[in-house]
């Protein structure tokens, strides 16, 4: 069984040095994970990054950094009030220094990074990505050459995964305290298991590629996370509120976006939160506010705050079922607004996931990632292994790569794996604006400056 004093271990991931840190005078060691969130890179690029609406027209549709920023705010009033439950139920955990506050800062730390993987246009992105290795030309020509486990990782991109690849990579990680970076990984496994159960939440997707296995061993074995089969371990249980958070607010916020552009009727809209605040919902008091957005952003807040008592509700009920692995679903699978959820997803997805404007831009995403993908492989299998075909133009493409991309060591013989992987590092990295830009310069479609 899992124990919360060794789950909310001190201490920070860092690959060049296995031990703790020195803790900041004035902030905890979870408060310097946020910080360190909001000011790096691969955050502010979420600016441009797509939630549903694909390179957003309208300045009040969320993009990723808006929705992570959300997400973190909830998962923060998560975290705080199961603190005030945990810290009362177990008191040793006052005794090594842990409050409420601080359970509350690691879910809102973790939360802030959830989607810190995901590529340039949505899930969308991540099948381009991995339909690129399946099936096209010069993306099947590398499986010969990889082991099979690393195959699997590039024919089955997962933004989970490049999340935790980009926290903890060897140069420019953020170094973040172990507890978050549990707390962030939903789904403790490699891509590649023979024994998945898919009964259990935590094993749906993967949260690691092979390369970064070692990485979470270390980390399991710092917070005493266990495995519930041979290749999955436990979700370490903040986990559970991190994905709440995200449940929460892309259910009820896609849901006003859709509302704001038209795509639900703000009756539908209204009717749907409804069923969720139950006696709470007043409609005589929205007739006061004037504006479809005043009436929305109410009973918007009032729904999520109903969601959240919901959730610390089933998580405080399940907790000892989390420690001992009992317990594998989401929180909001199995609160009393459960099937108003699932009522909001179902209406989603046929009114807003499917809709023509997020269709036709999902359609160019995978002709943009495509694209990329295929004019930087072609330019690197050229250059390292099959060299007779190495031209100009793929030496101009070579130019175009970061500064820091590998470019020594590879050819006949040599793994390419890490390679591939600098490669999609680069890519799923982009914005969604310089995706595009860039695939119109190098397919010669846009010159510079035109």
């Amino acid at each position: 069984m899992m124990k919360w004093e060794k789950l909310l271990s001190s201490g920070r991931f860092d690959p060049t040095k296995r031990e703790n840190q020195a803790q900041d005078s004035f902030r905890s060691e979870f408060e310097i994970d946020y910080d360190r969130i909001i000011f790096s890179a691969p955050f502010r690029n979420l600016q441009d990054k797509t939630q549903v609406f694909p390179l957003p027209e309208h300045d009040f549709v969320h993009t990723r950094l808006t929705h992570s920023l959300e997400v973190s705010s909830v998962g923060r009033s998560l975290g705080k009030s199961v603190g005030e439950y945990l810290v009362d139920k177990y008191p040793s955990l006052l005794e090594i220094g842990i409050h409420s506050s601080d359970i509350g800062a690691i879910v809102a730390a973790a939360a802030l990074t959830h989607d810190i993987g995901n590529p340039p246009f949505g899930h969308a992105g991540e099948e381009a990505i991995s339909d690129f290795f399946k099936h096209h030309a010069y993306g099947v020509l590398w499986k010969g050459q990889v082991k099979q486990q690393e195959w699997t990782d590039l024919c089955n991109f997962e933004g989970n995964a490049q999340g935790f690849r980009m926290l903890v990579a060897q140069n420019n990680g953020l170094k973040l305290s172990y507890a978050t970076l549990a707390s962030f990984t939903k789904y403790p496994r490699p891509a590649q298991v023979f024994d998945r159960d898919l009964h259990r939440r935590s094993q749906k997707k993967f949260g690691f590629f092979s390369d970064q296995i070692q990485d979470y061993i270390h980390l399991s074995e710092i917070l005493g996370l266990e495995k519930s089969s041979p290749d999955c371990w436990l979700r370490h249980p903040l986990a559970f509120l991190v994905e709440a958070a995200d449940d929460i607010c892309y259910s009820i916020i896609d849901l006003e976006d859709g509302c704001t552009l038209g795509l639900v009727s703000f009756e539908q809209t209204s009717a749907l939160m409804a069923e969720i605040l139950g006696k709470r919902f007043k409609p005589e008091k929205l007739e006061k506010y004037t504006t479809q957005t005043q009436k929305l952003a109410i009973l918007r807040a009032m729904t999520i705050g109903k969601l959240v008592e919901e959730c610390v509700i089933a998580f405080c009920q399940k907790e000892e079922e989390m420690l001992r692995g009992d317990f594998d679903q989401a929180l909001t699978d199995i609160i009393p607004s459960a099937a108003a959820l699932a009522k909001i997803s179902e209406l989603s997805v046929q009114k807003i996931y499917r809709s023509k404007p997020v269709l036709e831009k999902e359609a160019a995403g995978f002709q943009v990632l495509e694209g990329l993908l295929e004019v930087f492989s072609m330019a690197l299998n050229h250059k390292f292994y099959q060299t007779e075909l190495y031209s100009g133009k793929d030496k101009s493409i070579l130019r175009l790569l970061p500064e820091d991309f590998p470019m020594e060591g590879w050819g006949e013989n040599v793994n390419p794996y890490p390679m591939l992987r600098a490669l999609i590092d680069f890519v799923s990295g982009m914005t969604d604006k310089y995706a595009l830009a860039l695939y119109r310069k190098v397919k010669g479609i846009a010159l510079p400056g035109a």
